[in-house]
């Protein structure tokens, strides 16, 4: 792994020491993929195993029993999948919630049924209805084919049922390991123990399911990694989640330096607190990505932003007036200062309730605030919902809409939202449209949010999922960086707010960076506000801007 005795920042957010990552010296041969979850860990690899195979094909006697089998794998696996839930908390629960919800899909059942009932064994009738909708998923790109891989996962599980074998699961070695896969469901990333120390896979990107919980587990993790599942089981690596390299073949001497240098970077990050600033006392705020009352921790400075469409996920109608006023109360109550954001879904995000019709390229299609084009009454109980919430709590509610493109979408959502008399209302930043015209933007609203992920998407032309455009993606891309400036910009100017809720914000060598654009405030997961307020204590805010500066050079 690289020397990075060059980079302040990073020395900054490795605390200093001795200057160097614990991977600088290793020896071995290096592979190469995409670093999701910062932080290092050796150990010996255990790869995960495959799915179950599916055996030749076998005549059916009885039909209606095989129809009966389809039908009871599906429930088994929803079961399953919600029992999962029920133990997790936080972003874990919620994706579990989703994926059960795919399992008790009746589309999908009828489908399995249907091939059972027309002399498809129950196995081989189920393996040919989820390949039908992951292909169907895969095709459409945007958000849909990023859960296609979650199709996969389901399918071997419900198979596996069908055949009368084990659910595919984790392996359990009885020792601390290093998991390796070609790719990692949501569901055994949710289950991990503390025996694994890092997550390798073969395939995925920085926004799969696999990124976001190693994120929210703190769990070092690299994705798109070719050649890991290569390795043999017992194979020892050293795993860094923050450059995506992987050192094979430790020494046992090498080995036990990472251990220690993890262990004490964990030890003082847990004892750092206190609000964001740089070394020479400029105020930025560290505020958390939530999907409920669950996820909320005492060490940060309030919600940047609160993902709604939880509430809505599992639903095969809209929640009610009351039942939102209960979740937005549960956060007010327990939080000074809360950014909501309105229902995030459309077409490329399909929620059962909206029915709306399918569309050929559905990232570019119906999606966020464009839903309220032809379903104006979701958006407006929800906003009725929050302003309850929050003359119910005293908290002054700030809400901003997803997926704003231009200056007219702003305003005619900030004037139902104060209309509702509610305090401040923000737009998201994630199309370059919107990114342009800033400054437009801001005579509109109180606030701006740039979701990065989304908004690099969509400037590079660039699948969040596909591996081989990575490169694109890095939010160190000059042009990204130059659209966060110019939204950074029109908030000095206007007197208001901008802050960064994506990915980027939780990355300490990233977070320097968007401080020294004129990012003032950053939202990330729980788990990253520390290494987060570390990295920006190190430096002052000339320094941010002398990085910032070279950075778009």
């Amino acid at each position: 792994m690289p020397d990075t005795t060059t980079s302040p920042a990073h020395e900054a957010a490795d605390g200093g020491g001795d200057g160097r990552d614990p991977g600088s010296e290793w020896s071995g041969v290096r592979l190469t993929g995409l670093g999701v979850s910062r932080g290092w860990a050796a150990g010996p690899v255990i790869r995960m195993a495959g799915p179950p195979a599916l055996p030749v094909a076998r005549d059916v006697a009885d039909p209606a029993a095989e129809v009966a089998a389809v039908a009871r794998a599906l429930e088994a696996v929803a079961e399953d999948l919600n029992r999962r839930a029920a133990d997790a908390d936080g972003e874990a629960a919620e994706i579990l919630e989703a994926l059960a919800m795919i399992a008790g899909d009746p589309m999908l059942l009828e489908e399995a049924e249907g091939r059972a009932g027309n002399g498809s064994d129950a196995a081989h009738a189920l393996d040919a209805a989820f390949t039908g909708h992951r292909e169907t998923l895969a095709a459409l790109g945007g958000y849909l084919a990023e859960r296609a891989a979650d199709l996969d996962d389901l399918k071997h599980r419900t198979v596996a049922v069908a055949l009368g074998l084990p659910m595919p699961g984790l392996p359990s070695p009885g020792h601390p390991y290093v998991l390796v896969a070609e790719d990692l469901s949501p569901a055994d990333t949710a289950g991990l123990g503390p025996d694994v120390l890092a997550l390798i896979t073969e395939r995925g990107g920085p926004t799969s399911h696999t990124a976001i919980l190693a994120r929210g587990k703190g769990l070092p993790a690299v994705v798109a990694c070719k050649g890991i599942t290569d390795l043999p089981d017992g194979t020892v690596v050293g795993v860094d989640g923050g450059t995506g390299e992987i050192a094979v073949g430790l020494t046992e001497e090498e080995t036990a330096r990472v251990g220690e240098r993890a262990r004490a970077e964990r030890d003082r990050l847990a004892a750092s607190n206190g609000p964001g600033r740089t070394a020479d006392g400029h105020p930025v705020k560290l505020l958390l990505n939530i999907g409920s009352a669950g996820d909320l921790r005492p060490d940060a400075e309030g919600v940047g932003l609160f993902r709604t469409e939880f509430l809505f996920l599992d639903r095969k109608q809209a929640p009610s007036f009351e039942q939102q006023v209960s979740a937005y109360t549960e956060v007010f109550g327990r939080a000074e200062h809360v950014i909501v954001r309105t229902l995030d879904a459309g077409t490329d995000k399909p929620l059962p309730f909206l029915g709306l019709p399918d569309e050929p390229n559905p990232a570019l299609g119906v999606r966020g605030l464009r839903v309220d084009r032809l379903l104006p009454d979701v958006l407006d109980t929800q906003l009725d919902a929050i302003a309850e919430a929050a003359r119910a709590t005293g908290t002054p509610a700030w809400v901003m809409a997803p997926m704003v493109t231009t200056p007219a979408e702003a305003g005619a959502f900030a004037g139902r939202a104060r209309a509702r008399g509610i305090a401040k209302v923000g737009a998201m930043v994630e199309v370059p449209a919107a990114a342009l015209r800033a400054e437009r933007l801001l005579r509109e609203v109180d606030f701006l949010s740039i979701g990065t992920n989304d908004l690099a998407q969509y400037t590079f032309a660039a699948d969040r999922q596909h591996p081989a455009l990575a490169d694109l993606l890095d939010p160190r891309q000059p042009a990204l960086l130059q659209l966060i400036a110019l939204c950074a910009e029109a908030g000095r100017e206007a007197g208001k707010p901008v802050g960064v809720c994506g990915e980027a914000a939780g990355d300490p060598l990233l977070a320097p960076l968007l401080v020294g654009l004129g990012v003032t405030s950053l939202s990330m997961a729980p788990v990253c506000v520390p290494a987060v307020r570390e990295a920006l204590a190190g430096l002052t805010l000339q320094d941010c801007r002398e990085r910032a500066r070279s950075a778009l050079d």
